[in-house]
């Protein structure tokens, strides 16, 4: 059997950087590693209840945390049309006060940075929740990800592979479904390559939907 390996895992320290910058003794680990997940899960759940888009897209990219003793910097990639719509400068305020009041912390400060992304659909995250949102439509699986690949070749990627798992299309017996489009190398680590994983909820139940784009030659 094939042996599965995380693909941002395996490129750290060569093409790919952490997403999450702190030091923690071991004792201390799994609760840094806890504020992680409720940060990041803070900030997508307050942006798709204050913003609606009329192409139910949020537009949410990837969270980059920075941990120090008393500050927690936070930056938050948006899509163009999402940041215009989000105002960032009037509720960037109001976030930090609801990311401060989850985590519970008094002594440190929450610094809430948000950037906007050029390319949309070269970041996987944007492509995955393009798919799910499609699905969501009833949209059949195969059209939804191959209008998806095309906006990942015309932003300029160089190969995106997609997997979607579950039950598709309401079908009885799970099922496991990939295309793939230009090259994906994934045992090469000189590749720079971007990944994601993202579940949809449906009316038949989860499905899981899995998203490689790569974005140079070597």
């Amino acid at each position: 059997m094939g042996q599965k390996i995380h693909p941002l895992g395996f490129r750290l320290g060569t093409t790919q950087n952490h997403d999450s910058i702190w030091f923690a003794q071991p004792r201390d680990y799994s609760e840094n590693l806890k504020e992680d997940k409720i940060i990041r899960d803070c900030i997508k759940n307050y942006l798709q209840k204050t913003v609606r888009i009329a192409s139910g897209v949020e537009g949410i990219g990837r969270i980059k945390i920075k941990k120090r003793i008393d500050v927690i910097q936070i930056y938050v990639g948006l899509s163009p049309k999402l940041f215009t719509e989000w105002e960032p400068r009037r509720r960037i305020e109001e976030l930090q006060t609801n990311v401060q009041k989850k985590l519970n912390c008094v002594n440190r400060k929450i610094k809430i940075a948000i950037t906007r992304i050029q390319n949309v659909y070269r970041d996987p995250n944007i492509l995955a929740e393009f798919i799910a949102v499609q699905l969501k439509k009833r949209i059949s699986f195969r059209k939804a990800i191959q209008q998806a690949i095309e906006l990942a070749e015309q932003a300029g990627t160089k190969g995106v592979q997609v997997q979607i798992s579950g039950r598709i299309d309401g079908k009885e017996i799970a099922r496991v479904e990939w295309f793939r489009e230009g090259r994906v190398p994934l045992q090469t680590i000189r590749a720079k390559m971007d990944y994601c994983s993202y579940p949809v909820r449906t009316i038949y139940g989860v499905l899981g939907i899995k998203v490689w784009i790569v974005l140079n030659n070597d």
